[in-house]
């Protein structure tokens, strides 16, 4: 397991799907968010992508998100898009509604970048997030990442296009927590 200062990224678990699928991607409105794409129902049972691991994918590696005290399931991240050749990946994260507002993002974040920067040997990571996603931007930023662009209107969420921020850090720039 990668540990932060609130946070463990740890494998994900067969128990950990039922609570991830209920808690962020059947809600609708938060999962037209956090997707590229429309929401859509899920069949119980099915392989649903967003949440199996397969052990063959080498360009995504999705972890599940512990409270370091307690050891309590409380969202989704993720290192996504891997380039092996440019060294770079994207982040993704996910935090189930009762664990937002408690510093854990900022955290994730953190333990995101060591993995990508220390365990992976990256030279880049980047984010894209939608220009109200306060919380995320606050997250990333703490954490150095650099806004470097807007992509106007480039996400459309529940019947409205909205813009993104993209941000990004490189390795040579992070600045690890101690």
């Amino acid at each position: 397991m990668l540990s932060g200062s609130k946070v463990g990224l740890r494998a994900r678990h067969d128990d950990d799907i039922p609570v991830l699928r209920t808690e962020l991607y059947d809600d609708v409105a938060n999962a037209s968010r956090a997707e590229a794409g429309p929401w859509r129902p899920v069949s119980p049972g099915s392989k649903d992508p967003r949440l199996f691991v397969d052990d063959k994918e080498q360009r995504h590696v999705p972890f599940s998100v512990v409270e370091l005290d307690g050891g309590s399931l409380i969202g989704t991240a993720n290192l996504w898009g891997i380039d092996t050749h440019n060294r770079n990946a994207h982040i993704g994260l996910g935090l189930l509604p009762s664990a937002r507002g408690k510093g854990y993002g900022t955290d994730v974040v953190a333990v995101l970048c060591h993995y990508g920067f220390v365990v992976r040997g990256l030279q880049r990571l980047q984010i894209e997030t939608l220009s109200d996603n306060l919380a995320m931007l606050r997250s990333a930023e703490h954490n150095g990442f650099v806004r470097e662009g807007v992509l106007r209107a480039s996400a459309w969420v529940m019947g409205e296009f909205m813009d993104e921020v993209l941000l990004g850090l490189l390795a040579r720039d992070w600045k690890p927590n101690p």
